[in-house]
């Protein structure tokens, strides 16, 4: 009897436990600091009491977390919540049903969270590079010589691309060495 009074109250068939998930992923997961503990309690499981509660979001916190740090497909989290139903204090089978439901919905959405919490600079959106022959130089024997033009487009993770010649554009030109490697490169890759 004492297991039975340890698992939480079913409330409309895992509708409440599928709601908590999406809650704890909604304030892990998506910045939404407004969703709390005691918001989650008091619209989902409001006749458990606090310390029930508190240790089923933990468990189902900590089970969503692990399964989200390891980008887990459907095979692997099937064999993750077996395991879990069938370890002691685990989960039951119907919470493991509601889990990966849960986790085959919102998948993408979760990684694509992480990714973007995880770039803290800026990344390489887009890269362009030619090599020109130089028409202009103050030196006359500098005309005519090849020259590697290399664009980078730089910016936030997650943000849209500026259009091009916008500022996260700059040609760099390259020594002598990099032209060299530069011009020698296509052909190597043609080769291979």
């Amino acid at each position: 009897m004492a297991a039975a009074e340890q698992q939480p109250p079913a409330v409309d068939g895992g509708k409440a436990l599928s709601a908590l998930l999406g809650g704890i992923a909604q304030a892990a997961y998506y910045g939404k600091a407004d969703i709390t503990e005691e918001l989650l309690r008091g619209q989902l499981y409001p006749e458990a009491a606090p310390e029930e509660f508190r240790a089923l979001r933990a468990k189902m916190g900590g089970l969503l977390q692990s399964i989200a740090s390891a980008d887990m497909d459907l095979n692997q989290l099937e064999a993750f919540l077996t395991a879990q139903t069938k370890k002691q204090g685990g989960i039951t089978s119907d919470q493991a049903a509601v889990i990966a439901k849960f986790w085959k919905n919102h998948r993408v959405k979760i990684r694509e969270s992480l990714v973007n919490q995880s770039c803290w600079d800026n990344v390489l959106k887009n890269m362009n590079w030619r090599v020109d022959l130089k028409s202009q130089s103050r030196h006359v024997d500098q005309i005519n010589t090849p020259v590697a033009i290399v664009e980078m487009e730089l910016g936030k993770y997650g943000q849209l691309s500026e259009k091009r010649g916008g500022c996260g554009m700059r040609p760099f030109p390259c020594s002598p060495e990099a032209r060299a490697m530069t011009l020698r490169l296509p052909g190597e890759l043609l080769a291979n």
